[in-house]
């Protein structure tokens, strides 16, 4: 069995995994217990299991363990506490962005990386940067709304 030396949340982890194919995403929920990053269509093309490496976000039920080894992980654990949110989940609270909160952490991860890559961006832009996220609730309104409550912009 291969160990597998992660960041995770700024705290190194190792993950002892038989294939080092497996998904990040299962290192995460089931070895390490951390369960905001979901499974949702295990293509990557629905956002749920969205993680940060190195602050970009990526699919965590395509990435593998062994090419997530030696890098940064964030996840939506790692943001902010229930006491103290990240500026993104206490926008996301305010403009109550979640209905089922299924899609909430891709949509969280991914705009924490919009917005750190562009702290103003306009509503199209955010749009944008959350095109393969997916939620079937219809939140993506309030989700916009979040984001430039986050930016120090208000409503979009």
């Amino acid at each position: 069995m291969a160990s597998y030396r992660l960041t995770v949340n700024g705290a190194p982890r190792e993950v002892d995994a038989w294939d080092g194919d497996m998904p990040l995403l299962y290192a995460l929920r089931n070895t390490l217990g951390l369960h905001a990053a979901k499974f949702g269509c295990g293509l990557g093309q629905c956002g749920a299991c969205t993680v940060l490496l190195d602050g970009s976000p990526v699919r965590s039920c395509l990435l593998k363990l062994s090419d997530a080894a030696g890098h940064a992980i964030t996840t939506n654990e790692g943001l902010g506490t229930p006491e103290k949110p990240h500026p993104v989940q206490a926008a996301f609270i305010a403009e109550q962005a979640a209905q089922c909160g299924y899609c909430t952490n891709g949509m969280v991860m991914t705009s924490v990386a919009l917005l750190q890559r562009t702290p103003r961006p306009t509503r199209e832009q955010a749009q944008a940067a959350l095109g393969g996220n997916l939620c079937r609730c219809g939140s993506q309104d309030r989700v916009l709304k979040a984001i430039a409550r986050a930016s120090g912009q208000g409503e979009a």
